[in-house]
């Protein structure tokens, strides 16, 4: 596949904030920040769900989307994930009619496994039980919110002949996709199911991961499972950060991006290895630089794929509130035109009357010598002839 006519844009807020920071506050930036890509033409948002570690902030993004489909208009709202083994299958479903109707057709469901053992662990869930857990949900979510009854029973839940009330509100039902990080296991179920992937791992923090590959996996379940997946449901998650100054937007986030990392990620999440900031630039699983940077590592990733459908900036405070959502701002004036076919009209149109510039000026010559004629008056000696105004 190559690069689509138009690729689709988002942001996806896990989130990250910083646990000296007004969680209040943060929440609302979370808010404006949907609102803000709502307004620049950004396609989808996308808000995370997790229960502990204080930083990650969001234990229920039903209730954050539903807050956003208020103030936005025409982004799409989506679940970025639930993670399904901490709720009932009918629950998860019918919550997302729900937000879809709120939103008038504008949710989409993005589910996991859960991605903190901290979560998992105040519930008394066993990790090893949560991938599976995750596909037997999804068995059943999926048939719902096509309008099927579903009866079902496993070792942690029970269906009997469940049905929603209401359905989505596009005939097509909701988009799902399925995130995918360190293990096949993300790439195996979106196979497996027929739905989008959301590959958080091509910006994982420590090294992205081979996406060909991971991409190869999808195709082979759903060859196995009987089912089609689509490049065009593809969606790469990275940390994005632009100024028009490569070296100032390196300046931007290097100490925050630092301090995250030794704060929350090697001492709570337990990542152990020494990534720096220069090698995620290097390998493109962080874009910091200028819009035309950004550019040319999307363009780079589209060719190392084989192509994908959206590319989604996880949202960071890496930098300070104002230089975010200026980046936020030049990747929408720069680089989505560049990839949405929205810049070739106005380019082809100066480059043809650029190159029939020769022949207009006796017409114009022509034109203006005649309205002086016309009112009586000779043409002024040396008038330079530019146009017809």
């Amino acid at each position: 596949m190559a690069r689509p006519d138009r690729m689709d844009f988002g942001i996806f807020i896990a989130p990250f904030h910083s646990n000296d920071d007004n969680p209040t506050l943060t929440l609302r930036h979370d808010l404006e920040l949907i609102e803000l890509a709502d307004r620049l033409g950004f396609d989808e948002a996308w808000v995370g769900e997790h229960h502990s570690t204080g930083v990650e902030r969001i234990a229920d993004p039903f209730m954050v989307l539903s807050a956003a489909a208020v103030t936005t208009a025409r982004i799409r709202l989506g679940t970025g994930v639930v993670s399904l083994p901490y709720h009932h299958p009918l629950m998860v479903a019918d919550r997302t009619v729900l937000l879809d109707h709120l939103s008038r057709g504008r949710a989409m469901l993005g589910v996991g496994p859960g991605a903190l053992i901290s979560d998992a662990d105040m519930m008394g869930i066993e990790p090893v039980t949560q991938r599976s857990r995750m596909n037997e949900a999804l068995d059943a979510i999926i048939p719902l919110l096509r309008g099927e009854t579903v009866s079902a029973k496993t070792d942690w839940f029970e269906l009997r002949e469940a049905q929603l009330a209401f359905l989505p509100l596009n005939p097509d039902g909701v988009p799902v996709a399925v995130a995918s990080t360190t293990s096949p296991s993300g790439v195996t179920t979106a196979g497996r199911h027929g739905v989008g992937v959301l590959s958080l791992s091509a910006g994982f923090i420590g090294g992205k991961k081979d996406m060909k590959e991971q991409w190869s996996i999808a195709e082979k379940a759903a060859a196995d499972a009987g089912t089609e997946i689509s490049r065009d449901e593809w969606r790469m998650v990275l940390r994005v950060h632009l100024s028009k100054d490569r070296d100032q937007a390196i300046r931007d986030v290097e100490a925050a991006r630092e301090r995250e990392r030794q704060v929350y990620f090697k001492p709570v999440l337990g990542l152990e290895n020494d990534y720096t900031l220069a090698d995620e630039i290097a390998d493109d699983s962080s874009i910091i630089g200028t819009p035309e940077d950004c550019i040319a590592a999307i363009e780079r990733m589209v060719e190392q794929t084989g192509g994908f459908g959206t590319f989604l900036i996880m949202t960071h405070d890496w930098a300070d509130r104002p230089q975010t959502l200026a980046s936020l701002e030049l990747f929408a004036r720069y680089v989505m035109p560049h990839f949405q076919g929205t810049l070739a009209p106005a380019q082809r149109s100066a480059a043809t009357v650029t190159a029939k510039r020769p022949g207009y000026k006796p017409l114009a010559q022509a034109a203006i010598t005649k309205a002086f004629s016309d009112a009586g008056r000779d043409l002024p000696d040396g008038t330079n002839i530019q146009s017809l105004r």
